[in-house]
Order: C-alpha cells, then sequence, then structure tokens
C-alpha cells in the first residue's frame, strides 16, 4: 500500500499552536523533559521557516469560577476548588517556550482552544487556514481544537510527538483511530522536512 504524500503547509498561512504547556501541567505528561524539547525545536524551525507561532493555556480568574455552572462536569470541579489561577505560577507557559513578539497568545476557560477566546478572530486576520497542534492532553485540549478547527475547514496537521496525555491506550487510539480523519499526522522531523518543500 502506497503512503499518502502530506500535503506541504504553506508557511505564511499556518500557525503551530503549542497548547497547555504550561508549569503545573507539563509535569504529567509522560516523558515530559524530551516532549518540550520536540516541541521548542519545532517551534524555532517553524519561526524561521517564517510560520506564526501560538500559545494556548488555561487558566481562570475569580470571574471565570463564579461563571461555570455545575452542570460542566470537568470545569465545576475546577471552579470549585479555585484551581489555576490566571495569576498562579502553574498557569505560566513553561520557560522553554516561552512566547516572543508577534506570537499569538491566548488564554482560555475550557478544553478547546478557541471556544473561549479571540483564537479564530486573531488567525483570520493574519490569513491563517492551515494549523499544526502540539499539546497537553492528546485527550483533552488537542481532541478538543481538533474537532472545532475541523468543523471550521481549517487545515489541519497533528504533531504526533508533540502530544502527550497520561492515558496511553487513549492517546493511542485517537492517534491511530480518531484523528486520521479529521487532520494530517506528522511527527518533529516529518513537518520539518514539509516546510522544507514550502
Amino acid at each position: 500500500m502506497t503512503t499518502p504524500i502530506l500535503p506541504a503547509p504553506v508557511a505564511k498561512r499556518t500557525a503551530l499552536l503549542a497548547m497547555d504547556f504550561q508549569n503545573g501541567i507539563v509535569p504529567l505528561a509522560p516523558d515530559a523533559d524530551a516532549l518540550v524539547d520536540r516541541v521548542a525545536d519545532a517551534i524555532a524551525d517553524f519561526r524561521a521557516a517564517g510560520g506564526t507561532v501560538g500559545h494556548v493555556r488555561v487558566a481562570f480568574t475569580e470571574e471565570d469560577w463564579a461563571a461555570i455552572p455545575e452542570t460542566n462536569k470537568s470545569f465545576s470541579a475546577v471552579a470549585a476548588a479555585r484551581g489555576m489561577h490566571h495569576e498562579d505560577d502553574i498557569t505560566r507557559i513553561h520557560d522553554r517556550l516561552t512566547p516572543e513578539d508577534g506570537d499569538i497568545v491566548v488564554r482560555k476557560i475550557r478544553y478547546g482552544a478557541g471556544s473561549t477566546t479571540d483564537l479564530y478572530e486573531q488567525l483570520s486576520s493574519r490569513g491563517i487556514d492551515t494549523l499544526i497542534l502540539a499539546g497537553i492532553s492528546t485527550s483533552g485540549v488537542v481532541l478538543s481544537t481538533l474537532i472545532d478547527a475541523a468543523d471550521r475547514d481549517y487545515r489541519v496537521y497533528v504533531l504526533t510527538d508533540g502530544v502527550a496525555d497520561r492515558d496511553q491506550d487513549v492517546h493511542r487510539i485517537l492517534l491511530d483511530k480518531v484523528f486520521p480523519a479529521r487532520a494530517h499526522l506528522v511527527d518533529t522531523g516529518g513537518l520539518r522536512a514539509l516546510m522544507k518543500r514550502d
């Protein structure tokens, strides 16, 4: 069986989103140091190619906690515990992935990168129609953002060695069975090669 050739993303119309790489979340990922190294390298390569880098973090204000209804199974627990306050060190983006001037940075209060932010408006204003997703966790921010972005007709890539989940079985099922119907899958080495074709 012939492996399909991936379309090369056009750097100026593409954003690499590093999602939830925060001080309180990175340590939860398997082999976290190597994961951050790979994503940092991918970001550096992508910047050098002229692409846009976006950073997404999850963090809450007091008003955000107050507005979360009890019907929200995941985030009502966060609100009750007063977790992930936006000024806490645990919600800061990891030092190895610190945003630079010109990067997109958004703060979200749900799983997906775009449902509670102006991410899509910022992408649209830059003429971006393609996304490359990296993040923690595969079953959280990556899954939610992928489904939403695909429904909005973005071309989506998932950076397979730039995503991680504490549940390895779920991680594998998503990458093997769920994501391929909605996104192109590529690892960091493959992305580097694709960008050279642009």
